[in-house]
């Protein structure tokens, strides 16, 4: 019985780890951006072009890349266990992060909202060099920099309606994410405390820029 409960509770931590992809936070962020802020009235064709390049350049692209590195043997893992095989990954994560950052601003998106992604870049940066000491969770960073960015909008009054809702379930599924990656074996707690604190530090102050 045992056996089957610690199966179960794998599973369910491989999917939260899986729907909750740090390379996914950028198109989540982007989702909630188009569809429940000030911009859900823009048309529906254009809300979907965003997101869609959005997606490709900050999680397609990384997730190819990546796999090109673990056929060519540069990783072993593409899940990126061990902390030394993670500086390269980063290293393209901000390359791609950046350069949604230049395509938001090139068809004119808000600034708050290419504000958010240069936010996702500090981040991808504190994690990276972090990393060279310390396995700092990045699926972590990812969700709490989702939970920033949606409180920064309720805060600025951004939100096309009320958004504390949204963030009360944000911040549970944060608890999911971080409570996954410990039961998985991939992070202590203090590393995904650390990962939590580091997304949402960024994310929320950098925005605050604007």
């Amino acid at each position: 019985m045992e056996m089957s409960d610690n199966k179960i509770v794998c599973a369910v931590a491989r999917f939260f780890s899986s729907v909750m992809s740090p390379l996914l936070m950028p198109t989540y962020g982007i989702l909630i951006a188009l569809w429940a802020s000030v911009l859900c009235y823009q048309p529906v064709g254009t809300r979907l072009t965003v997101l869609i390049v959005v997606f490709g350049i900050t999680c397609m692209l990384p997730m190819i890349v990546i796999a090109g590195m673990h056929n060519l043997k540069f990783i072993e893992d593409k899940r990126l266990i061990k902390k030394e095989e993670r500086w390269l990954p980063y290293l393209f994560t901000i390359v791609c992060y950046s350069a949604a950052g230049f395509y938001l601003n090139h068809v004119h998106a808000p600034m708050w909202l290419t504000i958010f992604i240069i936010g996702g870049v500090a981040s991808c940066v504190v994690s990276f060099v972090i990393n060279f000491w310390w396995k700092i969770s990045a699926h972590t960073a990812g969700v709490g920099g989702l939970l920033a960015f949606m409180v920064r909008l309720y805060v600025d009054g951004l939100g096309a309606f009320n958004l504390l809702w949204l963030i009360c379930i944000m911040i549970i599924v944060c608890g999911f994410v971080g409570s996954s990656r410990i039961a998985l074996g991939r992070h202590t707690f203090l590393q995904t405390v650390g990962g939590f604190v580091n997304g949402f530090v960024c994310i929320y102050v950098v925005s605050g820029l604007v």
